[in-house]
């Protein structure tokens, strides 16, 4: 009698699910139609977070001293917290109050988990309902397929990220109370914790050191290094992983992100123990176990965190060259990190080994990649390699007497949101600045920015004349 009643009702509701993703799809072919984008939205959310951050560090209560920062500087330092990139042009442990870091820190956990992110977070408290228009909004901002749950999921990436902040700040406590005292102590673990985990790379230890007085800590980078890798995975990947807790159910994005970022991360490693082992200036001094702790923490302040235990300006030249490559690639899509992303460096492996084998697709882990996909992946691999190009001839140009492989490192740094520098930013002149803090903004909101655009222009685009073919000659 039971299963009479059951079969109709699991028809009605499984026919109510299709129906509400039926009307759902239609409502998104609406909202793509209409010319609606989301990239404007969170292109100047961004800026006025950026302006508004910089107005705040201005202010005399802001400064260690009493006497107003420069706007200039202050703009320069919002740019760079708000684009979770670490670069400074003056000494953010010494030069503002405790009023400047608390906005610091606001400012890298806004720009680390994204505009759109706190934006729902207001307005859930607010008690203000989630509109379609802004639903969708918050699909794009997040790189997720499915708008359904895309609010749950944004609740789900600030509480979790709250968490393992705060995980990370008890860690960072046991060195640092002891040091600096409870008071000074914890607030220095609470914003080194946020700064890891938004892959910002700020400090507050003053004289420009990050955290080299910790070169051989165990508890000090195994922590930072955690943090980083946590927030650099994408927070879908992370959840995907959370959910099913088998590498062989993972999502394909999934599968891409863990293989290509711990490749990324033990190979860059090998690559700096290799390069580094002997220079006097960089690991040369330490011990074997401080080398190898050493030069895991400088693969991974690659994957944009900004952070370093070595001299940056001490690094041999192919070690910076190597090294500016694998800033320029970044963490993961949807994550706090920067860069062209490593799903991206993925895809062209692939792309290259399907023209190798002469295959007519990419195929891996018994999944097809769209050859959409692959077409968006080299024109934001183009366009971030040329803004790379065009900002170190331009900072050739404005710094003559600086090395060119110290403005590579800069540039890179800016454009994958790193915040590592073997020149130091506050030597480059104010127009120099200028370009750097364009750079950065670029690069935070660039790579997303590229990908929504060149998708939406592919599910628009209609052949509706079809020219012939013809051959051209390369190689």
């Amino acid at each position: 009698m039971l299963s009479n009643w059951k079969g109709p009702l699991l028809v009605g509701e499984r026919h109510k699910k299709n129906r509400h993703r039926f009307i759902q799809a239609m409502v998104q072919r609406l909202y793509r139609r209409s010319g609606f984008s989301a990239l404007p939205m969170i292109a100047l959310g961004f800026l006025a977070i950026i302006l508004l951050g910089s107005a705040l560090l201005a202010l005399p209560v802001a400064s260690a001293t009493g006497v107003a920062v420069p706007w200039f500087d202050t703009l320069f330092t919002a740019t760079s917290a708000v684009c979770v990139t670490g670069l400074v042009v003056v000494d953010t442990g010494t030069v503002y109050s405790t009023f400047g870091h608390v906005v610091l820190l606001v400012l890298i956990q806004i720009g680390g988990l994204g505009f759109m992110t706190f934006a729902t977070l207001i307005f859930r408290a607010m008690g203000h309902s989630i509109s379609m228009r802004e639903r969708m909004i918050m699909q794009d901002s997040m790189n997720e397929d499915d708008m359904g749950g895309v609010v749950s999921l944004i609740s789900w990436v600030a509480r979790s990220a709250f968490t393992v902040e705060l995980m990370g700040a008890a860690l960072f406590t046991i060195r640092l109370i002891p040091t600096y005292g409870f008071k000074k102590g914890a607030f220095f673990a609470l914003f080194h914790s946020v700064s890891a985990f938004c892959n910002a790379g700020f400090d507050l230890f003053g004289g420009g050191r990050s955290l080299t007085g910790y070169t051989g800590d165990v508890l000090m980078n195994l922590t930072a290094v955690g943090l980083v890798v946590i927030g650099g995975l994408g927070f879908g990947a992370l959840n995907d992983i959370l959910k099913k807790r088998n590498f062989q159910r993972l999502r394909l994005h999934t599968k891409l992100v863990l293989v290509t970022y711990f490749s990324l991360l033990l190979g860059g490693m090998v690559i700096v123990l290799l390069l580094e082992w002997n220079n006097p200036g960089t690991l040369g001094p330490l011990s074997v176990k401080d080398k190898l702790l050493a030069a895991l923490f400088q693969s991974m302040t690659l994957r944009t965190a900004g952070f370093n235990t070595i001299d940056q300006a001490a690094l041999h030249d192919c070690t910076k060259l190597i090294g500016g490559f694998l800033m320029l690639i970044g963490a993961a899509p949807a994550s706090t990190g920067g860069g062209i992303k490593v799903t991206t460096l993925a895809i062209l492996v692939l792309t290259v080994r399907m023209v190798a084998r002469g295959e007519s697709s990419i195929v891996v882990f018994e999944r097809r990649i769209d050859r959409a996909l692959i077409q968006r992946t080299v024109a934001i691999t183009f366009i971030a390699i040329a803004v790379a190009f065009v900002d170190v001839c331009a900072l050739s140009v404005l710094q003559p007497g600086a090395a060119f492989l110290d403005l590579y490192y800069e540039c890179v740094s800016a454009v994958g949101t790193v915040g590592i520098s073997a020149i130091g930013s506050s030597n480059l002149v104010p127009l120099a600045r200028v370009l750097i803090m364009i750079t950065m903004y670029i690069g935070r909101i660039g790579p997303l920015t590229m990908a929504l655009l060149f998708m939406n222009r592919q599910n628009r685009a209609k052949e509706l004349l079809r020219y012939p073919e013809d051959r051209v000659m390369i190689g």
